[in-house]
């Protein structure tokens, strides 16, 4: 490697690690006091970065906000795949119980809520929102579903449809425990139902 490719690459790092400093701020600040409680001014001192460096990285403060909403959005992914890990089941109509459990349970955490299912939607918009929400958790939903179908436990029929719709009333339901006063009372709540929607699938058959 000549000196210039290894000058890029120290350089490279840098770069990267000042994004990651600048999003695991952004991410405090924005889960503590929302999208609209925080000021570049305060993302630049916590993070000790300048200004310049910041706004290499990140346009706006809607670019900030939407960076720290995707790096939450893969913690999510993350977090689905460890439940899923931590309690195997051969049914993936099971799986997917858990799966939706897990989602239930991040809507209690203050940082996921407040960020991802609260202030999310207004401020990159329903559609962009919807989009980021799909694009992580898609896939995840289709290979479940898909499993499910190969096995005989629900009617097979078009995956992406269904893996939509499910996705939604997960979704839903993650918001109602986020915004609810009493957000573990929520989940106790709702989580049934959930569970009777998944188990519905087979039912049909």
């Amino acid at each position: 490697m000549s000196a210039r490719e290894a000058g890029h690459g120290r350089q490279a790092a840098r770069s990267e690690a000042t994004r990651a400093k600048l999003i695991e701020v952004g991410t405090e600040l924005f889960s503590e006091r929302g999208f609209a409680g925080v000021g570049t001014e305060e993302i630049v001192e916590r993070a000790k970065v300048t200004r310049g460096a910041l706004y290499h990285h990140f346009g706006d403060k809607r670019d900030r906000f939407r960076a720290v909403h995707e790096h939450l959005e893969q913690q999510v992914v993350a977090e689905i795949a460890a439940a899923l890990e931590a309690e195997p089941r051969d049914d993936p109509l099971e799986a997917l119980e858990i799966a939706a459990g897990a989602v239930l349970d991040l809507a209690i955490d203050s940082s996921v809520a407040r960020v991802t299912l609260i202030d999310a939607p207004s401020v990159l918009g329903w559609e962009e929102w919807r989009e980021i929400d799909t694009r992580y958790g898609l896939g995840l939903a289709e290979a479940v579903l898909g499993a499910a179908m190969e096995g005989g436990r629900i009617p097979k029929q078009p995956v992406r449809p269904l893996a939509h719709l499910l996705l939604a009333a997960i979704g839903e339901a993650a918001i109602m425990v986020a915004t609810a006063a009493e957000p573990k009372r929520a989940r106790a709540e709702v989580e049934p139902a959930i569970r009777s929607l998944i188990r519905g699938l087979a039912a049909a058959s």
